[in-house]
């Protein structure tokens, strides 16, 4: 078995990564596609990419077009690629909570927050509402009863007699 150079296994990786966030975050198929193939393109390598991006011949490798070789060559000089980094930005807590109202899944939750840009309660209340939830792959329960327990959230907890002042 032949093993590539780390400069390949570490690129073929954060590629593979963003494959699987962008898929996630339900983006463009083909392009989640394009960041595998490359992965496996590049992990196949016998040689270092970086020894492919002197000799300027990145784009001769399979799966490689301008944008790919772009973000290679960003690795190669900086040791990041940004579009990885800003995709590994994690969701704040208040949206990541949603995952436990019903019929939302963590990968919905990152799709409304990323995508469409729903950031609070009221945002998601508002989607429910227009009924454009439904229409969304992944939403899998009841808009009624999502919308009870969004009502539920945003309502204050009641003090009990031992909390009362």
């Amino acid at each position: 078995m032949i093993t590539s150079p780390q400069h390949n296994q570490q690129v073929a990786g954060i590629f593979r990564s963003i494959a699987e966030r962008l898929g996630t975050q339900r983006a463009n198929p083909y392009r989640v596609r394009a960041y595998r193939r490359a992965a496996d393109a590049i992990e196949a390598l016998e040689e270092d990419i970086a020894d492919v991006a002197a000799r300027q011949a990145l784009e001769e490798i399979d799966g490689i077009g301008r944008d790919l070789a772009d973000k290679i060559e960003e690795f190669l000089r900086t040791g990041a690629i940004q579009a990885y980094e800003a995709l590994r930005t994690p969701l704040p807590e208040s949206v990541k909570a949603w995952t436990h109202l019903p019929g939302l899944s963590e990968s919905l939750v990152a799709y409304l927050y990323t995508r469409l840009c729903i950031t609070t309660l009221t945002d998601l209340e508002r989607l429910v509402r227009s009924h454009m939830l439904r229409t969304v792959p992944g939403f899998s329960g009841s808009e009624e009863r999502l919308l009870d327990a969004i009502t539920a959230s945003q309502q204050p907890p009641i003090k009990t007699r031992e909390e009362a002042p």
